[in-house]
Formats: C-alpha cells, structure tokens, sequence
C-alpha cells in the first residue's frame, strides 16, 4: 500500500514528535530510571549554548521592542498614519506634476503658436511654485528623520 505524499509527511511528522518526546530526559514518557543516566542541561555542552542563544536573541528582541515600540496597536496605529501622510503627498506630487504640464503646454502655446495665455501660464506657474514649496516642507517635516 503506497501512501500520498500528505499521509506521508504528516505520519512523519507525529512519529518524530513521538519520538522527541520519549527521548527527551524531563518527558513524562521517559523511562523511569532514566533520571539518573539522563545528562542534566547544565552538563550538555549543546543545550548550554542553544539556552545562551535563546538567550541572547530574547536581549536582542528587547533592545529592538524599546525602539519599536511595546504594542502592536501602536504600530498599526503609527503604519495608518504614514500611510495616510503618502497618500496627501502622492496627491499634492499628481497635482503638482499636472500644472507643470500646464505651464509648459502655456509656454509653449505663447511661445511657438502665439496664443494669447500669458495669465493662465502664469497662474499656473504660481501654483507649480507653491505645490513645489509645499510639497518639500511637507515631506521634511514628515519624513526627514525616518
């Protein structure tokens, strides 16, 4: 009888488990004079150095909780934030980049066709500059220090 590679994997899985846990010296399923054999954690050289590293990652997720943040509400809260922050310059950057457009169409309108559009080139001109300054404030109050 062959068994579907699903059947396979999972069996494996629960014998290994199985297994790990007969093995395993504080296992309620070990033998019951094993305890004396069983070599003591502070005794094994490899569950020394894996209990450092565990250790040593959880010092590391503490230096970097303290600079993220403690709650995840938080950082939800902050990420909606920003992203509603991209969202208002996205659209001032379209906006300005429209007039921009129009600006240069107007010129070029005055320029090579000699249409009479001095005042839209020019009131469009002042909005290209004042999305342009607003748009550089905005984004280093915002976004400068990262």
């Amino acid at each position: 009888m062959f068994l579907s590679f699903k059947q396979l994997i999972s069996s494996s899985f629960f014998l290994g488990v199985f297994i790990l846990a007969l093995s395993h010296p504080a296992s309620a399923f070990a033998a019951e004079g094993s305890s004396e054999n069983a070599v003591r954690p502070a005794d094994n050289p490899v569950s020394s150095s894996v209990d450092r590293a565990v250790n040593e990652a959880a010092d590391r997720a503490g230096v970097l909780k303290s600079f993220v943040g403690s709650n995840r509400g938080e950082l939800i809260a902050s990420y909606d934030e920003q992203k509603a922050q991209h969202e208002i310059l996205f659209y001032m950057g379209v906006t300005l980049l429209v007039f921009v457009l129009l600006t240069a169409g107007f010129g070029i309108a005055m320029g090579m066709l000699g249409k009479e559009v001095f005042v839209q080139h020019m009131v469009c001109a002042g909005i290209t500059v004042f999305l342009t300054v607003a748009h550089a404030i905005v984004a280093m109050v915002w976004f400068y220090p990262f």
